[in-house]
């Protein structure tokens, strides 16, 4: 069986969780399946990996229509698969047209969903009206719908309610337990700028409205003097969401020290090196279907502190790993808490609660990691699958 994964994301352009979703999916297919990727971007030298860039006469488009020029060129050269994998709206276009044209079923893997994330119109204008119309209508006619876990699957089916629910299996993301493991090597961290004698709260994730980063910052200004704030943050989806982590940051900065901005994307022995010395991980997301990110501190021996929505609290054992911050939330798709300073001072609290116990949260690390070596290996999440390929062809 060949199977032709389309994704936007792929090794070495990777600046999210489902770039690092499809990265380990591909390695774990590959002992049982002849796995061709379709990425977007500039050439790759790895074996049956093809890439694609945004046609000269789109070059300059709305992203949207720029993402659709891609997609027909993928659509053509998929020609000769037995079945067709899509990963996020950017390549469900790809995907569902490959499907119709060659006659093969359409997978798809939902990494996030473009109905509860109404802030992408600030990025897209128009486009996400696009963006959403593709991500519709590939789900509908999609052979499988793979959700990353219960939650996202619940979002999906509350999203599209047309959706025959049957489609619909969860399959978690997963963490390579060999590469992400504690790293010990505190003149690292010190280069960085972080006391690794220090108590800390550490936050990874691009800067965009689902990872809650403003409320991390309000709720930081209510946590001990002694605690260190790693941000290691970068890639605004818009200047207004950026200006905005700026401001908050230097307010932040001007009532207690250790605030530590790194805005470049680590190498993964760097980040394992923070994650390791971090007191806590935090999770601040107002929009999560699981959180790689989440397993990736666990695999480090951190403990979590997330939110309870989406897929976090699938993955984050609350009491057990690390402390689950409750949030209600506004209906509208945007995932507003209903009563922001409640959310704030609940944040800060439990952030307050983990880091004031040094011996708790060195508990919860070791419980993250076994949970991870558990859970969420690769080869289970290949073997899984591999199951649903083998449901179509």
């Amino acid at each position: 069986m060949r199977v032709d994964l389309i994704t936007r994301e792929y090794p070495p352009e990777i600046y999210g969780g489902a770039g690092v979703h499809v990265a380990e999916l591909v390695s774990a297919l590959r002992p049982s399946r002849d796995v061709v990727v379709r990425c977007f971007g500039a050439p790759r030298d790895e074996p049956d990996v093809h890439s694609y860039l945004v046609p000269t006469e789109l070059a300059g488009a709305n992203p949207a229509l720029a993402t659709l020029g891609v997609d027909l060129q993928i659509a053509q050269d998929v020609s000769g698969a037995d079945l067709v994998h899509s990963h996020t709206w950017y390549a469900n276009g790809a995907g569902h047209l490959a499907s119709m044209l060659h006659g093969i079923p359409h997978v798809v893997t939902a990494h996030s969903l473009e109905p509860l994330r109404p802030w992408k119109a600030e990025q897209l204008g128009g486009g996400y009206r696009v963006s959403s119309w593709i991500e519709s209508t590939a789900f509908h006619a999609a052979d499988a719908v793979i959700a990353v876990s219960n939650g996202m699957r619940e979002d999906i089916l509350r999203s599209y309610p047309r959706l025959d629910e049957s489609k619909v299996s969860v399959v978690y993301n997963g963490i390579d337990l060999d590469r992400w493991r504690p790293v010990d090597d505190p003149e690292l961290v010190r280069s960085l700028g972080i006391d690794p004698d220090r108590p800390s709260v550490v936050f990874v994730g691009r800067i965009t409205r689902q990872k809650g980063l403003p409320y991390l910052l309000r709720a930081a200004k209510l946590l001990p003097p002694d605690v260190q704030l790693i941000l290691c943050a970068g890639a605004p989806d818009t200047p207004e969401i950026l200006a905005e982590v700026e401001a908050g940051v230097a307010e932040l900065a001007t009532g207690r020290t250790g605030v530590v901005w790194i805005d470049r994307m680590l190498s993964q022995h760097e980040l394992s090196a923070v994650l390791s010395v971090a007191t806590t991980f935090v999770c601040p997301s107002v929009y999560e279907p699981l959180g790689i990110v989440n397993l990736e501190a666990m695999a480090c021996g951190a403990a979590v502190v997330g939110t309870g929505t989406g897929g976090i609290p699938e993955v984050v054992a609350d009491g057990v790993t690390g402390r689950i911050v409750p949030i209600d939330q506004e209906q509208d798709g945007t995932g507003t808490p209903t009563d922001p300073e409640k959310f704030v001072r609940d944040l800060a609290a439990t952030l307050t609660e983990v880091v004031s116990d040094p011996a708790a949260a060195k508990a919860y690390g070791t419980a993250g990691r076994q949970r991870a070596e558990r859970e969420f290996g690769w080869d289970r999440i290949a073997t899984e699958t591999g199951r649903i390929y083998d449901s179509l062809v």
